[in-house]
């Protein structure tokens, strides 16, 4: 079974995060990830920027991942 803390450490491994939350249950997780990577980017491609991040686990270990992908003045704004 996979741990949200595992999750969080891959993502804040391979991408600059200033806020990151990740809550699921072994399987389906839902991450909340603010980084000033996703400035001027579209959903899509902050999607992408934390699949990288995750890499193989998101085919091997990661049944379903939610994401809220924030760039640091919209996590302000909010």
């Amino acid at each position: 079974m996979v741990e949200s803390r595992s999750i969080e450490e891959s993502i804040r491994a391979g991408l600059a995060c200033t806020h990151l939350e990740v809550h699921g249950d072994g399987a389906h997780f839902e991450a909340l990830v603010v980084s000033p990577e996703f400035a001027g980017l579209n959903r899509v491609r902050r999607h992408q920027l934390v699949y990288a991040a995750l890499g193989e686990r998101m085919r091997e270990e990661i049944h379903a991942l939610s994401m809220r992908t924030l760039s640091p003045d919209e996590w302000t704004a909010r």
